[in-house]
């Protein structure tokens, strides 16, 4: 009995991080994965678990809470002249902090939302701003927001009349960013690795970066640490059987939760086969973990492995045509219960290889397009085809 109070009092001082309390995890490392020339950058990134408590399986996802770029704070506090020293009260709890710092650390300023711009009319007197809120202009206010952030707000629509602690009133907390892992803790024990696409673009005449993205591609450095938390993710995971075998298709930063998948069946020596489809631009400047990749197959953790880089032809070459070349085989990995992942951009490629998988289902299978569907139904059920979109 006394050894039971013992442990309670024990596990009371170990602090438990979660997404209210993000544990600061240590990078250990940083680099880019693509090369020379490519158009892209993405991050590999391996962060330290030591003294975490934190346990992660395949398929989980991570989150990091962001803080702000400075360029944009100092806009948006000269834009409006307001001092960076004031003090305001930034939640209901009455907590306060220095504007400059809540602008950087706590609140999301670089996303619009139909909720902020409906609360911010009764502080100008802007015309265009009451009529693009209006009930019949919905479309047109969908349509302004895309691709905006609150700069853009604060120029198009003043002069404004709010104090800073009415401008902070209206924006919510910065949301954590949550990101696949790429990493199997059999494999690494006490790390986690992530796989981080920056997000950078131009729209309407302003150059704009993903807030977690950029930060980790500009400004995280080894020895840094990061605040984060696991969020586990029961909709993406390994058959329970290693005799199973699976099908994963994932382009781009798609490959982060299939790179997991396969480190943990190359350490649990599974008998089940794996297949990978994976994509990209360029092979010689964006084929992500190839070596790694390549030496999983030499070895035969995965079975087969193959590749669909577009702009290397003059036709584009997508995951999805790889998969039809492929047909007969990967009806027939189907047929003999493999299960099958897909991960990666929602609106295009999980559509399209949606859309194959129902036409190989159909061809190989010859029967309606229907049936086909209604195959796929079941075994989206089953939880032998699974998606991780975004």
């Amino acid at each position: 009995m006394q050894h039971a109070i013992n442990q309670t009092k024990e596990s009371k001082e170990i602090p438990v991080y979660s997404r209210n309390n993000p544990f600061q995890a240590k990078v250990l490392k940083n680099i880019n994965l693509n090369r020379v020339g490519s158009s892209k950058e993405t991050r590999h990134i391996e962060l330290s678990l030591k003294g975490s408590g934190f346990s992660y399986i395949p398929g989980d996802t991570l989150g990091i809470v962001p803080v702000n770029e400075q360029e944009l704070v100092e806009s948006l506090l000269a834009e409006m002249k307001w001092d960076e020293e004031l003090v305001v009260i930034i939640n209901k709890q009455g907590d306060t902090l220095p504007l400059r710092e809540a602008l950087t650390t706590y609140f999301e300023i670089t996303l619009l939302t139909k909720k902020i711009l409906q609360q911010a009319v009764e502080f100008t007197a802007n015309e265009a701003l009451k009529n693009l809120v209006s009930i019949e202009n919905a479309t047109e206010l969908k349509k302004y927001i895309y691709g905006r952030d609150l700069l853009d707000m604060l120029r198009d629509f003043g002069p404004w009349k709010f104090t800073a602690q009415e401008f902070v009133s209206l924006l919510r907390k910065i949301p954590p960013r949550l990101y696949s892992i790429s990493s199997s803790l059999a494999a690494t024990p006490d790390e986690v690795h992530l796989t981080i696409g920056a997000v950078r673009y131009t729209a309407h005449g302003r150059d704009r970066k993903g807030v977690c993205s950029v930060q980790c591609a500009e400004r995280v450095s080894v020895g840094d640490t990061l605040p984060i938390f696991i969020q586990p993710n029961k909709h993406f995971k390994l058959p329970e059987s290693e005799e199973i075998d699976i099908i994963m298709v994932g382009p781009g930063t798609g490959i982060a939760p299939l790179r997991s998948f396969i480190q943990e069946r190359a350490v649990n020596r599974v008998s089940g086969r794996s297949w990978l489809f994976f994509g990209d631009q360029y092979s010689a400047k964006d084929f992500l973990y190839e070596a790694e990749l390549e030496k999983y197959q030499k070895e035969g953790i995965l079975t087969k492995l193959d590749t669909a880089f577009s702009r290397d032809t003059e036709k584009k070459v997508y995951v999805q045509h790889k998969m039809l070349e492929n047909s007969k085989e990967l009806y027939q990995w189907l047929q003999d219960g493999a299960h099958f992942y897909v991960c990666g951009d929602k609106e295009k490629m999980a559509k399209d290889v949606h859309e194959t998988l129902i036409t190989i289902i159909e061809q190989e299978g010859n029967i309606s397009r229907e049936e086909a569907e209604a195959q796929l139904t079941v075994m989206q059920k089953e939880k032998r085809y699974q998606r991780d979109v975004y």
